[in-house]
């Protein structure tokens, strides 16, 4: 490979020789714009996709020989569809619909080994103990945040125009967003003039942003952030065009966004969205235990 991977991306490791990367991809956007950064980098890309949850129109774009298909649940065969491409890297992007871990599951025994085996089962705990499988076969898996780099929320307001709420009211919503992601509840919140309105769990973001909305009140404030031990092997949280458009319908104008912790997936496009329904975007800096 004659550009140095710090030129690619900051997320590559220094020893990345251009070797075949192999992309799990989950559902929505986020693994399609990382395999076309792949592709653009001019780096061999390989993919592993589930049924009935990776975009249809992606997966049929990809070469026959090097893609495979899963369902959801089977471990042993993701594992030996990671030798069977031979790849030496890999990378989880793209969420998994979150009611499958109790509905639609395809345990195989080695899925239904790991599940036993754990106290706890949430997306940290589950996906862990994936990426542990993973690493145990000599593949690394890689910062999920790898070739987005422009992607990703920056520090200041990424909006022009006026934002409606005060400093003080952010600053609460970020540490009530930092409290929650630190207990594992989830990581965004919607707060109101110093009262926390709703608490985003296992549904995710946009049933959230719906909950929040049904107050029919103005000056919310959406905040997204991590883990002060984020594993950004799979867990990094993504901000799109569907949650601008949930946003816009439930009236929340202002979403603070941890700064290269967030990836805005089509940021340039979303920012203009943003502009266009008159929400604020702002990203804030990381804290010191991020």
């Amino acid at each position: 490979m004659s550009t140095a991977p710090a030129e690619i991306s900051k997320y590559l490791p220094q020893n990345y020789g251009g070797e075949p990367i192999c992309l799990i991809a989950g559902k929505g956007l986020y693994p399609i714009l990382t395999a076309e950064a792949v592709k653009r980098n001019q780096l061999p890309l390989r993919v592993i996709s589930f049924a009935e949850e990776t975009d249809p129109g992606f997966v049929a774009s990809l070469p026959h020989d090097a893609h495979i298909q899963i369902k959801v649940g089977q471990l042993g065969k993701l594992l030996k569809s990671l030798k069977k491409l031979d790849c030496r890297y890999a990378i989880m992007a793209g969420q998994i619909t979150p009611k499958r871990l109790f509905h639609g599951l395809h345990p195989d025994l080695k899925a239904i080994r790991i599940l036993n085996s754990l106290k706890e089962r949430n997306a940290e705990t589950i996906f862990g103990a994936i990426a542990t499988e993973i690493e145990a076969l000599d593949i690394q898996m890689l910062d999920a945040r790898v070739f987005l780099d422009e992607e990703l929320a920056s520090d200041g307001q990424m909006t022009t125009g006026p934002c409606e709420v005060q400093s003080v009211d952010i600053n609460h919503g970020i540490n009530i967003a930092k409290s929650i992601a630190s207990l594992d509840i989830g990581q965004g919140v919607v707060v109101r003039k110093g009262t926390v309105i709703a608490v985003e769990a296992y549904e995710g973001t946009d049933p959230m942003l719906q909950r929040a909305g049904q107050f029919k009140t103005d000056q919310l404030i959406f905040v997204k952030t991590t883990k002060s031990q984020q594993d950004y092997r799979f867990d990094v949280p993504v901000f799109g065009s569907r949650t601008l458009e949930i946003m816009h319908q439930v009236g929340i104008a202002t979403a603070v966004l941890e700064a290269d912790r967030v990836i805005l997936l089509n940021k340039a496009e979303l920012i203009q969205q943003a502009q266009s329904l008159q929400i604020t975007l702002i990203g804030f800096p990381q804290s010191n235990d991020s």
